[in-house]
């Protein structure tokens, strides 16, 4: 039988953990309104519920960090519109909620490609941080990708170089050095875009590009 959002939430407030929220916000997770699940658990009971796109929506809309990740395991990538995505990433508060989204949800999508560009454009934190996390996604699960296809995602990650936000800065730096790792081609392209933001006045461009050129000349 088909498990309603109270049942849902019911459950995930019935092993809230907030003796843990302390330890999560060291990590820079948001203690807002979380229960403290951690990413295994919250696996497992999506895999108890099941795909289920219908309350997935839902519980993005609690604004639960713990009920937006279990939403990423449930929901059913095949259904997203773009209103549904657009309107999931408006509501992320949260880098680890924003990351499982991308790399559970969104990436499988076949609407996820032309959401990276739309996103790199918003200026709202884990909005603009989901753009960068959805690349590095698309990088590692998507293998029918044509190498053109992530090249062209390096000029949004130079344009969004000069970000200061640490969620977003850390995105950019994720998606260049997935990218440069998929294959020898796109590696030296990636180099090729971390050394010329190495040159630029941009502090978290540098940053960005001493970080990736770091793992990806050890590759």
């Amino acid at each position: 039988m088909r498990v309603t959002l109270e049942e849902a939430l019911g459950r995930l407030r019935a092993q809230a953990r907030p003796e843990v929220l302390a330890s999560m916000a060291r990590f820079g997770m948001n203690p807002e309104r979380r229960l403290g699940w951690s990413i295994p658990a919250l696996r497992r009971l999506g895999r108890e519920i099941g795909r289920d796109h219908t309350l997935a929506l839902e519980l993005v809309d609690t604004g639960i960090p713990d009920a937006q990740i279990l939403a990423a395991y449930i929901a059913e990538p095949a259904k997203f519109s773009v209103a549904q995505m657009n309107h999931w990433v408006s509501r992320l508060n949260a880098w680890d909620s924003c990351d499982q989204a991308c790399s559970n949800a969104f990436a499988r999508s076949p609407l996820a490609w032309a959401r990276v560009p739309a996103w790199a454009a918003r200026t709202a934190e884990f909005e603009r941080r989901a753009a960068f996390a959805l690349i590095a996604a698309l990088t590692v699960h998507d293998k029918t990708a044509k190498d053109e296809q992530l090249i062209a995602f390096l000029p949004l990650i130079a344009a969004a170089a000069d970000d200061e936000r640490n969620f977003v800065k850390k995105a950019v730096n994720w998606a260049l050095r997935q990218i440069g790792k998929r294959n020898p081609a796109l590696r030296a392209e990636a180099i090729a875009c971390a050394e010329r933001l190495r040159e630029s006045n941009s502090r978290p461009a540098r940053w960005i590009a001493a970080d990736a050129l770091r793992e990806l000349r050890r590759a």
